[in-house]
């Protein structure tokens, strides 16, 4: 029965409900967009293109494993965790002897793969196809036919593919200039291949077997073997044999040695979207969460809301006898309905947003578009559930009232609003006022952007939740400060003086989104510049060289360092990657030992950076601070291919946000990099710009810098990886804008016949749009002071954990266009219904049925 009464009356109300349908239909899309990003990170597929004719691919563990056995109450539980590295683990070329030995095994091809970039003009390489170089003799893996020309025999000769041919207009007896692990070198094409079937996500260049051993830099091992099996010869039955034979076989290094068929092919040839992975994992997952969290926030004000158009309604119910329990499934079914159909619809839009957004983060580079976008029925049914139960757990939180009181005392709340909220209510805010305040200075003393991040967007949702349960009685502090100044300006801000007193409910519940839109949006804009700017600063402050020498393509070449090397001139070269101790990742470089402290100084603390060698290590305060260590203890870690190393402590640093946490030797994490080249190098020199440049003529894409410029071109790098972040919270905070117009709106829509009452008693239409004018004035003044107050107090407690300062990189440009914004959407969405209400005649409102 309940159910018929319920279905009635959503058809009788649609201008009601739609608000609420209109707030879970953006949930549910939301939510079902995080969805599909988090299981395309989960179950994306990564389709080969290099391995296409190759059933079974053996390669190294591209994973540092830690298993933990812990003994409890005489059981024994064994836990075994596994992370990624950073670069491409390779095998033992003598592999092959081992497997040509498996039965059923035709062929074994090694594979080598560097990185191998065309410099010739019209050769750029598109970033959606990064060019690598291969051995000749392993073109049979995709395979690669030549369609003219010849195969490469000489150290210099090359073939390249198709399409970087007609690209570059290039012909079997031209020149092409090649930037790989080594200087670059120019090479005669002798041949132009294509791949039998497409290959879209890389480019292919071609050396002879010497050659491409000698830019792999990895002498006696390769980066695959390619395994045909015999004719009949299943590859799934093949891949076992393989398996079976190579059981415990070890990389030079202690890598056990993998094989792939299938999908799983692809992320043996694409690291970079295996890596990913994890990416997309983390980020579908915070993205979800915290949309999670904003939808609950929003939808259970929109039920506030629209219960409290209807408390004359449910109070008459309850006059005639209707139970509370009653009251209860009544509001709960109608929330179902509407939620079955907000949730479908949302759920459905959700699929393309998903995919729109999963392109957006592939065009920014961001993920690769080597890992598919995945979408099964499993976000959609998520989403539709979370929308369901959302609905039905923010009716009953906002029929609670309501439904608990006696009924006379709901007629007399129909008529007016209570003076003071339920305790209830109130110690409910307070508690969340509490746990924000916990998090704030939890925030306060994470070090980690991973670990800081998540809990940096709870605090700003946890303590809006706060402003939405004290919101009433925030309102009416509010009232009691702008109450003299309004009513000294006229009729209209009397009026609006008297709603908000007397209506402060109905108030704050367009204070709360406002209060989310500005606090989030200020967060979101100012998380990033805080520890870039910080990052930018510690790096400013180290660099002493005259000079920086960087590349638009891959990197600057050893030999180039090499040149600019003289007497009298110190020449440090810088080349990042990420290591792993234990588990955890740590951002890390190789320098020039020699002459270091002329063109570097990272503020060292504790010991020196005169014994920096291959078997030492120099880290930052904060890794030091993490693994409890000092000058003279020794770090066992992962390098970035895998390879295992226990270097000494000589050197603790304070500038670890602008240099990275670990800094070894050059040479040493040179050797253990896919791209050796160095992103940087820092000259310390009385020669001028000219003369630097002139003696680098030789190197194609090479630039002297000031520093200056240096860290100009940072800076535009971490605006580009910010956008990433905006386009990821950009969702959110759309959805909270929506939600702001649409609480606005239902308020001023359900006030028609308060308004024509207005009109009655001697009030002009004008002086009506000025009270609604002035209301949204006062709202956005206490929404931007609690919303700003929130975001001051997040990015202040963030900025002291990640920099040790309170110092949020705030741009007042931007602020106050975030609170403009926020104004107009409060202008535009209180104007609009207002004129549209005023329309009506005044005596037919109030003289018609409620």
């Amino acid at each position: 029965m309940m159910l018929r009464y319920a279905l009635q009356t959503v058809r009788a109300r649609k201008g009601g409900f739609l608000g609420a349908f209109f707030a879970l239909m953006c949930a549910a899309a939301l939510i079902t967009a995080c969805g599909t990003l988090l299981e395309t990170g989960l179950r994306g597929t990564i389709a080969t293109e290099r391995y296409a004719a190759t059933p079974v691919v053996v390669s190294a563990d591209q994973n540092v494993h830690q298993t933990t056995v812990k003994h409890k109450k005489g059981k024994t539980k064994v836990k075994h965790k596994a992370k990624p590295i950073a670069e491409r683990a390779w095998l033992p070329g003598d592999l092959a002897t081992e497997l040509r030995k498996v039965p059923g095994v035709r062929e074994v091809i090694p594979e080598l793969t560097f990185l191998a970039e065309p410099l010739a003009p019209g050769a750029a390489v598109d970033k959606d196809r990064p060019a690598y170089g291969h051995a000749w003799d392993s073109a049979a893996l995709t395979p690669y036919t030549l369609t003219t020309g010849t195969a490469p025999k000489a150290d210099g000769d090359l073939v390249i593919d198709r399409r970087l041919a007609e690209r570059a207009h290039l012909e079997p007896g031209d020149r092409l200039t090649v930037q790989s692990t080594q200087s670059p070198r120019t090479y005669r094409v002798t041949g132009i291949a294509a791949p039998a079937r497409e290959v879209r996500h890389q480019t292919a260049l071609f050396f002879s077997t010497a050659e491409a051993r000698r830019l792999g830099a990895h002498p006696g091992q390769v980066t695959a073997f390619g395994v045909l099996p015999t004719k009949g010869t299943d590859a799934a039955v093949l891949k076992r044999a393989v398996s079976t034979a190579l059981h415990g076989t070890k990389a030079p290094h202690g890598t056990t040695a993998q094989v792939s068929a299938g999908d799983g092919r692809g992320a043996v040839e694409f690291l970079d979207a295996a890596a990913a992975r994890t990416k997309l994992v983390s980020m579908g997952g915070a993205m979800g969460g915290t949309s999670l969290l904003v939808a609950v926030l929003v939808v259970v004000g929109t039920f506030a809301l629209s219960v409290q158009q209807r408390h004359r309604e449910l109070a008459l119910l309850r006059a005639i006898a209707a139970t509370p329990g009653q009251i209860r499934a009544l509001l709960g079914r109608e929330a179902l309905i509407v939620g079955a159909a907000a949730g479908t619809t949302g759920a459905l839009a959700g699929l393309p947003l998903g995919s729109w957004l999963h392109g957006r983060f592939v065009a920014m580079g961001a993920v690769p578009g080597t890992l598919q976008h995945t979408a099964s029925v499993f976000p959609p049914f998520a989403a539709l559930a979370a929308t369901l139960l959302g609905a039905w757990a923010a009716a009953r939180i906002s029929s609670r009232r309501i439904a608990r009181i006696r009924p006379a005392e709901a007629l007399a709340e129909a008529r007016a609003e209570r003076t003071r909220p339920a305790w209830g209510r109130i110690l409910a805010g307070l508690a969340l006022l509490v746990g924000g305040a916990v998090l704030v200075a939890v925030l306060s003393v994470l070090r980690t952007e991973p670990a800081s991040t998540p809990v940096t967007f709870l605090a700003v949702v946890v303590l809006a939740s706060s402003v939405a349960l004290l919101g009433p009685l925030l309102v009416r502090a509010a009232v009691a400060v702008l109450g003299g100044p309004l009513a000294l300006t006229g009729p209209s801000s009397r009026l609006a003086r008297a709603n908000l007193r007397g209506h402060a409910a109905r108030m704050a519940s367009v204070v709360t989104p406002l209060t989310l839109l500005i606090g989030m949006t200020c967060t979101v804009l100012f998380v990033q510049p805080t520890v870039g700017n910080a990052a930018r600063a510690q790096a400013r402050e180290g660099i002493r060289a005259d000079w920086v020498v960087a590349a638009q393509g891959p990197g600057v070449p050893a030999e180039a360092a090499r040149r600019l090397r003289t007497q009298h001139d110190t020449v440090t070269e810088v080349v990042r990657t990420t290591v792993r101790v234990g588990l955890d990742k740590y951002a890390a470089q190789g320098v020039t030992p020699v002459g270091l402290t002329r063109t570097w100084d990272p503020d060292v603390t504790a010991g020196s950076l005169k014994k920096l060698t291959e078997d030492t290590v120099a880290v930052s305060e904060l890794a030091a601070d993490q693994l409890h260590l000092k000058p003279g203890s020794p770090l066992k870690l992962t390098l970035g291919d895998g390879t295992p190393a226990t270097p000494t402590v000589v050197a603790v640093y304070a500038k670890g946000l602008g240099f990275g946490d670990l800094t070894f030797a050059h040479d040493l994490v040179a050797r253990h990099v896919d791209n050796p080249l160095a992103t940087s190098v820092l000259v310390s020199t009385a020669r001028t710009q000219t003369q630097l440049a002139t003696t680098l003529r030789g190197f194609p894409g090479i630039h002297v810098l000031a520093p200056a410029a240096a860290d100009s071109i940072q800076a535009a790098r971490q605006q580009a990886n910010a956008e990433v972040n905006y386009l990821a919270m950009g969702l959110v905070l759309a959805f909270t804008a929506i939600a702001v117009v649409n609480a606005l709106a239902m308020s001023v829509s359900e006030r028609v016949r308060e308004f024509a009452l207005l009109r009655l008693a001697g009030a002009t239409r004008r002086q009506v749009l000025g009270m609604l004018r002035t209301e949204a004035f006062s709202v956005l003044l206490l929404a931007t002071a609690l919303g700003s107050g929130i975001a001051l107090a997040v990015l202040t407690a963030f900025s002291v954990g990640m920099t040790g300062e309170a110092a949020p990189a705030v741009t007042p440009l931007v602020y106050v266009a975030v609170v403009a914004f926020a104004g107009l959407l409060a202008l535009v969405a209180t104007a609009l219904p207002g004129r549209v209400a005023l329309r009506v005649r005044p005596v037919t409102v109030a003289t018609a049925k409620e």
